[in-house]
């Protein structure tokens, strides 16, 4: 197969062009607009290789999406190009709109021109997978409740509404024009290469520079935790073995308070840099005002993607988290690029106009 990947350079959609590259024989196509956290750095590993291509391109540019399918005629869409940060969603609003909703309206409207083009064969088994995330379905009450694919929608920041419409924007257009989707609902994700604004990584680099560890209100939200690998392998699975139409829920088994998060964090550094004069890390807890609508709590039941497809996680919580800590690490490089931007100046001086491999 050859699979259009939005967002291949972000966070989650590195960990998916990887995953592809390095375990299949399959192609991909990187669809990137390259905003502060697109990061070319994390694809090093498989951007030499021959079924990797990257296009510079803005999923709000319809005119460029239908050259970059035409010109590589992609089997399948893997949609996780997106703004994703809720507190960013929050101070600023308009960009969530116009990448999350636009966005996906001119991919869907862009691939169903191009899926009409093709051959009987070809348009059978062409495939529309929308990455989503739990968020969608705001939170939960009960101590015992779980998001399934049937939880009604209930977004509360406007991050998770603009995924929500998005979410909505694709199952309408399976209902109405027939074209064939799948969507999937995952949990919060952590691992390598994650862009230094989320929870997990800012406390290691913080605690790393003896700078304070900000926890919203009394740090006792609780999130599903998923390994971005985990992850990456769900995805594949959907993208290739999905019932059409269907909606798959994907999440970590692993429920911990933020709190909870940061302590581990905190101890992970103590052992793994015993050098550091910052130890215990603990002490650089601080606590900071919630954000407006905080959501207490999320969890994930993915009885669903192992039930049909047979995936389960293969990283828990401390082994995952481990591994991430240690990548921080181990990756120096990587790390200052981001803090200072120049991974940013770098991109900007390589590529201004788009770049692709036949």
């Amino acid at each position: 197969m050859k699979i259009l990947v939005t967002g291949g350079a972000g966070f989650i959609g590195s960990a998916v062009v990887r995953h592809i590259i390095s375990n299949t024989n399959d192609s991909v196509v990187n669809v990137d607009k390259l905003t502060y956290a697109g990061n070319l750095e994390s694809l090093q590993s498989v951007d030499q290789n021959a079924r990797y291509a990257f296009e510079r391109v803005d999923i709000c540019d319809r005119a460029e999406l239908d050259r970059v399918f035409r010109e590589h005629q992609p089997d399948a869409v893997m949609h996780l190009a997106a703004e994703s940060h809720v507190d960013r969603s929050i101070s600023g609003p308009s960009e969530f709109i116009e990448t999350n909703i636009i966005g996906t309206y001119n991919l869907l409207e862009a691939a169903r021109g191009y899926w009409a083009t093709l051959d009987e064969t070809r348009e059978s088994a062409f495939r529309f997978h929308h990455i989503s995330t739990d968020e969608v379905y705001g939170d939960l009450e009960g101590p015992d409740d779980l998001f399934t694919e049937t939880t009604p929608y209930q977004p509360s920041s406007p991050y998770s509404a603009s995924k929500a419409s998005s979410d909505h924007l694709v199952r309408a257009w399976a209902r109405t024009y027939g074209l064939p989707t799948l969507v999937t609902n995952c949990s919060n994700n952590y691992g390598p290469c994650h862009f230094p604004e989320k929870l997990i990584p800012l406390v290691i680099l913080n605690a790393l520079e003896g700078k304070p560890l900000p926890i919203y209100g009394k740090g006792d939200q609780i999130r599903d935790w998923l390994y971005v690998e985990d992850h990456a392998r769900a995805l594949y699975k959907v993208v290739t073995e999905g019932d059409i139409g269907e909606t798959y829920n994907i999440g970590g088994h692993n429920e911990k308070q933020n709190i909870e998060v940061v302590r581990t964090v905190c101890a992970l550094l103590d052992e793994l840099r015993p050098e550091s004069a910052f130890r215990p890390h603990v002490e650089l807890l601080t606590y900071v005002q919630d954000r407006p609508g905080h959501d207490l709590r999320y969890a994930i039941d993915a009885s669903k993607i192992q039930r049909e497809l047979g995936w389960v996680p293969e990283e828990t919580f401390e082994s995952g988290i481990r591994k991430t800590v240690q990548w921080y690490l181990d990756n120096p490089e990587w790390v200052a690029h981001v803090k200072s931007g120049s991974y940013q100046q770098w991109i900007d001086t390589n590529y201004t106009t788009r770049v692709g491999k036949a």
